[in-house]
């Protein structure tokens, strides 16, 4: 079992920055797929970075590139995401969730993640 907590999320100017953290706690000794998700407004939600916890690999989806960051810290028990030149659209609810590993190497959708935290608002202004 694993749980785990946003933080980090608050408002925002086009081209700010955010940091968000998931920290985890239970199953920390064990590896999974960390990803973090994302619901605007009025939209589905959607994938937006993963991580292995186990491998360090990394995925992050084409919008975000460049300006996204997933990592562990030293302590493998937090997950964070680093969010740079931030726009309007990325203006939604964040979540952490933590999955089989498999996930983080191929296909993957929420639909698979077993765990979920609670969710931090992140809203942008331009």
């Amino acid at each position: 079992q694993v749980q785990l907590v946003e933080s980090g999320g608050g408002s925002v100017q086009l081209g700010g920055s955010l940091r968000l953290s998931c920290a985890t706690s239970g199953d920390t000794d064990s590896s999974y797929c960390m990803g973090w998700f994302r619901q605007p407004p009025g939209k589905e939600r959607e994938g937006v970075a993963t991580i292995d916890t186990g491998s360090d690999s990394t995925y992050f989806i084409d919008s975000v590139k460049g300006r996204f960051t997933i990592s562990q810290d030293n302590a493998k028990n937090t997950v964070a995401l680093q969010m740079n030149s931030l726009k309007p659209e990325d203006t939604a609810m964040y979540y952490c969730a933590a999955g089989p590993r498999y996930l983080c190497a191929g296909r993957w959708s929420w639909q698979f993640f077993t765990y979920w935290g609670q969710g931090t608002q992140v809203t942008v202004s331009s």
